[in-house]
C-alpha cells in the first residue's frame, strides 16, 4: 500500500468532550461494551441489510461478535463481520466527534442526574469514545464489504487520532482496547458476559467471550419476541419467563404480538402465576424492559402504568435512539403511544382471561388490590378497569363482579351499595347490613386498603351510584319486600337527650329503619369520608378528618323501647349514653373509647 501514517488533530473542542465521557461517566464505566457491542451488532445488520441486494456482500455462515480478552498483553479486542469501514468513513465517523453537538452534550452532562449520564452517550452520537473510560489506547482496523482495502484508526484520546493502511481478511470491523491498570475487571472474561447478559441478551446475532481458548455464548442470541407465534413453544415462552421475570412459577398469562403501521413494535409480556416474593404493593413502577432494535435500553420506561405493575416482559421498537435519555422517554410521543397500546392489549387479555371464572379468580387472589388502583388513578381506563373488578358479596358464594351485582338488583333499588372494612368474614357479620338483608338487598363486601379511596372516585357504574352503607342515611323503603316491621317507639325525648350525653364524640343521633337485631349502629355524615376511611385516618394520626360519626337508633328494639320510655327520669342516662356509643363501635369492629371502663359498665351490667 506504501501510504505513511497520518495525524490528525480533534480540535480543543473535542478533546474538551472526551475529557467529559471518561471523567464525567467513570461510576458508569460498564456501558462502554453496551456501545461497543450495540455499533457491532449494527454494523452486522447493515451488511446483512445490503447483501439484500448485492450478494458478494452476504455474511458469512458463522457470522458473530467475538469479544476477547487477553490479560497477559491487557487488551480487550471487540471484533465483527459487519459492513466495515473505509479510510473516509474511519475519519468520519471515529473522527468528527464535533459534528454530534459537544456544546449540546457537554451541557446535557453537566445538567442531567447521575442514573440519565450513560443515556447521553449514545444520544449525542459519541458511544464509541465510551472506550476511553477503560481504556488508554484505542485502535480500530476495518475493511469495508465489497474492498480489499483495510485501514486502522488509533487514539489515545488526548485530542489527536492516526490513520494508517492495514490488513484484514475478512470485511467487518476489529477494536483494540489497550486497558488502564484500574479496569482489569474488564478483562475476567465471567464479568463480560455478565455485562452482554444484562445490556444485550437477546441480540439477533451471537455474542462470544473467549475463555480458556475457546469462545463462549455470552448471549441467547434470538429475540424471543421478534419470531412468529407459531414458531416458539410453551417451554421457550417458560423459559423466556423465568429468565425475565426471575420467577420460578408458570405464568398465569401470556401476551405476545407485533403491533404494526403507524407505530411499529415487538411485545412479549407476562401475567406471573403467582404474587413476587417482594411485594408488588410496595414497588409502585412498572418493570418491563424497553429495548431497541433488540438491544436493552431501560427497564424504567414506564411501559405500563403502575396498577399493572406486576405484567413482566419486554417492548421492542426501532422508532426511538438506540440511546434514549430519561427525560426523553418521559416527553416523547413514540413511547406515549406504545405506552398505550401495550396498555389497551393487557386490558383486552384480561377482559378475555376473565370470562373463565375460575382461571381469573386465580389471578384476582394474585393481583386484585393492585388492579383496583387503577379506578382510583387513571381516569382514562377508570371504566374497564372496573369493570374487572371482582368481591364478595352479602347474597351470593364466591367472587362476583359490579355488572353481575347490577344484574341482580332489586326493583326499587337506586344504588349499588357497599361495606368497607377490614376482614370480609367479620363483615358479613356486620349489624350495618341487618336492613338491607331483610330487604333482600346485595351488599358488596370489601376489605382492601385502597377500597377506601376508589368507590369515591368512580361515582356510579353502569349510571348506577355506589354508596357506602356507612355513609349518610340509606333509605331502602322503595325496595319492594321484607318482612312487616313491628311498632316502633316515640324516640322524640330521648334523641336530644342521648345528642347532649355525647356532643363530645357523635354529630347527631337520630332513628332509623335499617336495623333489625340490633339496637344501634354508627353512620357516618353525608358529606365526608365513610366510616372505614375515618378509621384509617384515626390510625394514621390524623383525626376523623370528615367530622364526628352519627349514632342511629332502632326504635323498634326493646332496648331503646325501654330507653325511651324512661328517658324523663333515668338518672344514669348518660352512662348508658356512653355504653350505647361503644356498643356500636365494637359492632363495627373498633374499640370502645375507654376499653377498661366499658368491661367494667359490662360487668356491673351483668352482676344486676
Amino acid at each position: 500500500m506504501g501510504e505513511a501514517l497520518e495525524r490528525h488533530e480533534f480540535g480543543a473542542e473535542v478533546g474538551r468532550l472526551l475529557d467529559l465521557v471518561v471523567h464525567a461517566l467513570y461510576s458508569e464505566r460498564e456501558i462502554f461494551l453496551r456501545e461497543l457491542v450495540a455499533n457491532a451488532a449494527d454494523a452486522v445488520d447493515r451488511r446483512r441489510f445490503e447483501a439484500l441486494t448485492d450478494h458478494a456482500l452476504s455474511l458469512p455462515a458463522d457470522a458473530k461478535v467475538r469479544i476477547v480478552p487477553d490479560k497477559e498483553a491487557r487488551t480487550l479486542t471487540i471484533t465483527d463481520p459487519g459492513t466495515g469501514m473505509t479510510k473516509a468513513e474511519l475519519a468520519q465517523h471515529l473522527g468528527t466527534i464535533a459534528r454530534s453537538g459537544t456544546a449540546a452534550f457537554a451541557k446535557s452532562l453537566a445538567d442531567a442526574p447521575a442514573g440519565d449520564k450513560p443515556s447521553l452517550i449514545g444520544q449525542f452520537g459519541v458511544g464509541f469514545y465510551s472506550a476511553f473510560m477503560v481504556a488508554d489506547r484505542v485502535e480500530v482496523t476495518s475493511r469495508r464489504a465489497g474492498t480489499e482495502e483495510a485501514w486502522s484508526w488509533a487514539s489515545e484520546g488526548k485530542g489527536d487520532y492516526t490513520l494508517a493502511p492495514a490488513t484484514r481478511e475478512e470485511a467487518g470491523t476489529d477494536i483494540v482496547l489497550h486497558m488502564k491498570p484500574d479496569a482489569e475487571e474488564f478483562l475476567e472474561p465471567y464479568r463480560l458476559q455478565t455485562i452482554i447478559r444484562k445490556w444485550a441478551d437477546h441480540i439477533a446475532i451471537p455474542i462470544t467471550v473467549a475463555r480458556d481458548g475457546n469462545d463462549e455464548p455470552a448471549n441467547e442470541g434470538t429475540a424471543l419476541w421478534r419470531k412468529a407465534k407459531s414458531e416458539v413453544t410453551e417451554e421457550q415462552y417458560a423459559d423466556f419467563y423465568r429468565h425475565v421475570a426471575h420467577a420460578f412459577d408458570t405464568p398465569w398469562a401470556t401476551l405476545h404480538w407485533r403491533a404494526e403501521g403507524a407505530m411499529e413494535f415487538s411485545a412479549l409480556l407476562y401475567v406471573p402465576g403467582m404474587k413476587p416474593f417482594q411485594a408488588v404493593e410496595g414497588e409502585r413502577e412498572s418493570r418491563v424492559r424497553l429495548h431497541v432494535r433488540r438491544m436493552f435500553i431501560t427497564d424504567q420506561a414506564n411501559l405500563l402504568p403502575p396498577w399493572l405493575r406486576f405484567v413482566q416482559g419486554v417492548v421492542d421498537t426501532e422508532d426511538l435512539p438506540l440511546n434514549v435519555s430519561r427525560e426523553m422517554l418521559q416527553s416523547t410521543p413514540v413511547l406515549a403511544r406504545i405506552r398505550k397500546a401495550v396498555t389497551n392489549r393487557v386490558l383486552s387479555e384480561l377482559k378475555t382471561q376473565a370470562k373463565d371464572a375460575a382461571k381469573y379468580e386465580a389471578f384476582w387472589d394474585n393481583f386484585g388490590p393492585v388492579l383496583k388502583e387503577g379506578v382510583w388513578e387513571d381516569a382514562e381506563n377508570r371504566k374497564d378497569v372496573a369493570a374487572l373488578l371482582r368481591f364478595r358479596s352479602s347474597a351470593v358464594e364466591g367472587w362476583t363482579s359490579l355488572a353481575d351485582y347490577v344484574s341482580r338488583m332489586k326493583e326499587g333499588q337506586e344504588a349499588i351499595y357497599v361495606l368497607i372494612g377490614d376482614d370480609t368474614g367479620a363483615l358479613a357479620k356486620s349489624p350495618q347490613l341487618e336492613g338491607f338483608r331483610a330487604k333482600g338487598v346485595e351488599v358488596l363486601l370489601l376489605d382492601d386498603n385502597i377500597d377506601a379511596f376508589w368507590p369515591e372516585r368512580l361515582g356510579t357504574f353502569e349510571e348506577k351510584p355506589i354508596r357506602s352503607v356507612t355513609q349518610g342515611t340509606v333509605d331502602l323503603s322503595k325496595v319492594a319486600g321484607g318482612a312487616e316491621a313491628s311498632e316502633a317507639a316515640d324516640v322524640t325525648l330521648l334523641l336530644p337527650l342521648l345528642k347532649d350525653a355525647l356532643k363530645e364524640d357523635i354529630s347527631e343521633v337520630r332513628a332509623t329503619d335499617r336495623l333489625v337485631d340490633s339496637a344501634v349502629v354508627l353512620a357516618a355524615p353525608e358529606h365526608g369520608p365513610d366510616l372505614q376511611m375515618q378509621r384509617m385516618l384515626r390510625r394514621a394520626g390524623r383525626g376523623a378528618g370528615g367530622g364526628l360519626p352519627v349514632l342511629e337508633l332502632n326504635p323498634r328494639h326493646p332496648l331503646i323501647r325501654k330507653l325511651a320510655e324512661t328517658a324523663a327520669t333515668d338518672t344514669a342516662l348518660f352512662e348508658k349514653a356512653g355504653l350505647l356509643l361503644d356498643l356500636a363501635r365494637v359492632q363495627d369492629g373498633d374499640v370502645p373509647r375507654d376499653p377498661a371502663g366499658f368491661a367494667r359498665q359490662v360487668a356491673a351490667a351483668l352482676a344486676v
